[in-house]
């Protein structure tokens, strides 16, 4: 049983390796592939991808992972990957953080998945279409 474990958790290694290589669409789609977040001594860099509760974050800035610099909360190391964002699929529109506004050209559904796209007009757009319209338009192909 110990050479099962053992190769299962090699095999998670090259997982998460390789999905390094994927798109931040297929990433949104698969969080599962990326590794869990480590809360003490882990050293992470720029840009990486990670796991937590479930939800995908990328790191903002290189430092070394503390237990109390969870993802969901030291918004200056990590912001969480947004549905609609850097070629993802449109999602429903969420409120971001300041870290993570959708960028001109980001697209939504507003404010169910039922309703119309809206394209962001605007960089770092932390509005909803309800409540600055001047920062979305319609997509109405």
């Amino acid at each position: 049983m110990s050479d099962i474990i053992e190769r299962a958790r090699a095999l998670r290694k090259v997982i998460e390796q390789m999905a390094e290589n994927l798109t931040e669409e297929e990433a949104v789609n698969n969080v599962e592939l990326f590794p869990e977040w480590i809360s003490d001594g882990h050293e992470y860099e720029t840009n990486k991808l990670v796991r937590y509760n479930g939800v995908l974050y990328k790191t903002l800035s290189a430092h070394t992972s503390q237990p109390d610099w969870t993802p969901d909360v030291a918004v200056s190391l990590y912001t969480r990957v947004l549905a609609g964002q850097e070629g993802t699929p449109i999602g429903v529109w969420e409120q971001p953080d300041s870290t993570n506004g959708y960028k001109k050209g980001n697209k939504v559904h507003y404010p169910t998945m039922d309703d119309p796209v809206y394209e962001s007009l605007i960089d770092n757009n932390v509005w909803s279409p309800g409540a600055y319209p001047q920062g979305w338009q319609e997509v109405t192909e």
